[in-house]
């Protein structure tokens, strides 16, 4: 029986699952032209045959992760679609722990990320606003869910701390001077952790659509 030669079997679409697993288990910085070949089983060229730079790699990890967004956004008026693709978006990048990461420095070219931002710019001039009010949301809104993720009580770089060191994150913000500081002692323990992921995205996504509500019906002077 004869055996194919790994070279021979290897796609892009092989590398970037590989590579994208690398980067949820250990971080982006995880990903390197040498280890995905070596765990691959194939030389550091034949990665170089499908992708000519490590960051022409990234960028097209970053895009594997925006082709699993659903950008089927159904019917229904502007807000109720635009919030539809934000959450799509959101689930995406909570299911990817390196989405944040990897999307921040992607150069945002990537045959999928064109596609969702053309679904998010379509959606909002359909509420009216003008092209560069729409870039505008479409680039803060995108910014706006990777820093939720990011930035939620209790998380890091590489994901969910764990108890311990949320507690001590809580101990060492409520042993701060109260004279000083008294708004972030009595805040320690939600500054600290995040009880409920589900309400956190929610209020976050809740202030989202608020501000664009106010941009495409903006209040009428007396």
């Amino acid at each position: 029986m004869v055996t194919t030669p790994p070279q021979s079997r290897l796609t892009k679409d092989l590398i970037l699952d590989h590579a994208l697993r690398l980067a949820d288990a250990e971080g982006a910085p995880a990903i390197g032209m040498r280890r995905l070949a070596r765990e691959l089983d194939v030389t550091p060229m034949a990665l170089y045959w499908h992708f000519k730079t490590k960051e022409q790699l990234l960028d097209a990890v970053a895009d594997r992760i925006f082709a699993e967004v659903d950008r089927d956004l159904g019917r229904g008026g502007w807000r109720t679609r635009f919030e539809r693709l934000l959450r799509a978006v959101l689930a995406v990048v909570r299911d990817h722990p390196s989405a944040a990461e990897l999307l921040a420095g992607s150069g945002g070219f990537g045959e999928h990320q064109l596609a969702v931002q053309e679904s998010a710019l379509e959606v909002l001039r359909q509420a009216g606003l003008t092209p560069e009010q729409a870039a505008n949301v479409s680039g803060h809104a995108l910014t706006a869910i990777l820093g939720m993720v990011r930035s939620e009580p209790g998380r890091s770089r590489a994901g969910v701390t764990s108890d311990e060191e949320q507690r001590r994150l809580q101990a060492r913000l409520a042993a701060l001077p109260p004279d000083r500081f008294p708004r972030i002692v009595e805040a320690a323990g939600p500054l600290s952790r995040c009880d409920d992921p589900d309400a956190y995205d929610e209020f976050g996504l809740s202030l989202l659509l608020a501000g664009v509500e106010r941009l495409a019906d903006p209040p009428r002077r007396r």
